[in-house]
Parts: C-alpha cells; sequence; structure tokens
C-alpha cells in the first residue's frame, strides 16, 4: 500500500453556534490541511498520481474557503464549520474527482493550530 501525502492552508473565519466557549465568537484560523491519498499499485511511470495534479485537486476545494467567513458557506449553513465538519467536507469533496478504481482519499487533517486538529478517514 502506497500513501501519498499534501500539504496546503488557508485563512478563513468561523463561530461555532451553541458551542457554549470562546469559539462561539467570531474568529479566524491559518489552518493547515494534510491529504492523504493511498493505491495498492502505480501507475505506468511508478507513481500513484502526479503530485502536480494532487496538488491542483486539493487547491480547488481550498480555493473556495480561503479568505471566507465560512458559516456563509453552504456546506456549513446547516453544521459548525468546525475542524471536524471541514476535514469531513475536504474528504468528500476530494473523493468525487480522485477515488476511482486505483487511488482512494484516505484521509484529511485540518490543523487550526500548532497543537489542535482533527482528522476525518472516509469510510
Amino acid at each position: 500500500m502506497y500513501e501519498l501525502k499534501v500539504i496546503t492552508n488557508f485563512s478563513a473565519a468561523h463561530q461555532l453556534k451553541d458551542f457554549q466557549g470562546p469559539c462561539e465568537s467570531l474568529h479566524g484560523h491559518n489552518w493547515k490541511i494534510e491529504v492523504c491519498v493511498t493505491s495498492d499499485t502505480l501507475n505506468e511511470t511508478g507513481v500513484v498520481i502526479d503530485f502536480r495534479a494532487l496538488k491542483k485537486h486539493v487547491n480547488a476545494v481550498v480555493a473556495g474557503l480561503d479568505h471566507k467567513f465560512l458559516n456563509n458557506l453552504d456546506p456549513f449553513k446547516d453544521q459548525n464549520p468546525s475542524s471536524e465538519n471541514i476535514a469531513r467536507y475536504m474528504a468528500e469533496q476530494l473523493a468525487l474527482v480522485l477515488n476511482g478504481p486505483t487511488i482512494k482519499v484516505s484521509r484529511v487533517t485540518a490543523w487550526e493550530s500548532e497543537t489542535s486538529c482533527a482528522t476525518y478517514y472516509p469510510s
């Protein structure tokens, strides 16, 4: 089994409704996003996927989040834009364009600080 990881960043504001703590107030983070894909096989050039292609797909999803108020975006209208939900959203969006017979999105981690992150493992 091979696993590839790409890392990117984005900045955005959010607030966690009904949180009953400081994160209920409007605030922002500089998120670090780690995306991992797995495959049992390599293609004819000896790679799972070209890192440039993987980064292109990841950056396309991140572009919709960067410098936004996440609560106003459709994916987060009915759920809090927590690190957990951001990781899941990214995994689901990337699975639509990456998952195939030989490659799968295996996990996405959303770091909201240097010491706090949430990881989503698609089933």
